[in-house]
């Protein structure tokens, strides 16, 4: 049996006070224990979720709190790497958001800093804790649809008045593609375990970030190859929807990314003769199961869903398609 782990979480972002504060809380053996920030006010809204949280004024005092054993890194995207590795120095185990990089090279000296500190060192890549992705991998790869031939992903929502949102400045790593095209692209890869062969892509971009793309190309992995086309966007209406069509079934996943924000959590498998078998998931919360597996695999050594190495892929992926990308 696992034992508590407590928790720190650097710095007072709206996503960790919405979702990974109080999934920690509420997740098996963890703990809530500290929180850096310089934020009275922030600090007092993370306090309301864990009575007694220790509050600390920066970064650096969190990481040399002897009494925390994960740190959860949900700062701005440039500074992924470099607070990881600061993590993982002061003796951590690490959860960093996605994309844990900018580069795909850069996750290379994340490996070697897990690899020689022992500590798990991880993306917060929720989805592949969600039992509807580990449910749509299983069928796939059971021959459910047959061979699987192509494969859509789209995710999109409207963010063009929250100039101020880091996802809308060019400095901070922000753009469509690095936010939200990590689950477009690696949900995919995910399922199927197949990587892009070729890819062609068109963006448009807005103040140096990219607020639309569509990527079109075709994936290789062991059960073949198939075509493959996602949209990702950052000014159109929601919406999000995965499709997985095989010769002999189609897999539609209807709220593959934000369950139970987006919408709840539903495939449907559509079947020979008109026969559609719907699943939903209204109680799963992604986050506290990635919660749960980060601190099991933590403390087991268990295998873990979404190793670094899985990452890296991801980000040779997003690296490939702003290679390719056109502007429209």
């Amino acid at each position: 049996m696992t034992e508590t782990m407590n928790w720190g979480i650097l710095g007072g972002s709206k996503f960790a006070l919405e979702h990974m504060a109080p999934a920690i809380n509420a997740a098996r053996a963890s703990r809530f224990a500290a929180l850096a920030t310089s934020n009275v006010a922030r600090g007092a809204e993370f306090s309301a979720i864990a009575p007694g949280l220790v509050l600390h004024e920066s970064y650096e005092a969190l990481l040399a709190d002897p009494s925390i054993d994960v740190v959860y890194i949900p700062l701005p995207n440039h500074l992924h790497v470099e607070w990881t590795l600061k993590a993982v120095a002061a003796g951590k185990h690490v959860l960093t958001e996605k994309p844990i990089a900018m580069q795909a090279n850069e996750i290379d000296q994340l490996i070697k800093a897990r690899d020689a500190s022992g500590k798990l060192v991880a993306e917060a890549y929720m989805i592949v804790h969600h039992p509807q992705w580990e449910r749509a991998r299983a069928l796939v790869r059971s021959g459910a649809i047959g061979t699987v031939e192509h494969v859509d992903a789209n995710f999109s929502y409207d963010n063009r008045t929250d100039r101020d949102n880091i996802r809308n400045r060019p400095e901070t790593g922000g753009g469509g593609i690095r936010d939200i095209g990590v689950y477009t692209y690696s949900s995919v890869r995910y399922v199927t375990d197949a990587e892009p062969l070729d890819l062609s892509a068109q963006i448009k971009l807005e103040n140096g970030i990219d607020t639309f793309a569509k990527v079109i190309g075709t994936m290789q992995g062991p059960m073949g190859r198939f075509t493959y086309a996602a949209m990702t966007s950052m000014r159109l209406f929601l919406r999000q929807e995965v499709v997985f069509q095989g010769d002999k079934g189609m897999l539609r996943l209807t709220a593959p990314f934000n369950a139970n924000v987006y919408d709840i959590a539903r495939l449907e498998w559509h079947q020979p003769g008109l026969v559609t078998q719907v699943e939903r998931w209204p109680a799963a919360n992604h986050y506290i199961t990635q919660v749960e597996a980060f601190g099991h695999a933590a403390q087991t050594g268990a295998p873990y869903a979404c190793p670094l190495e899985f990452s890296r892929g991801t980000q040779a992926m997003i690296d490939q398609v702003f290679a390719v990308a056109t502007e429209i």
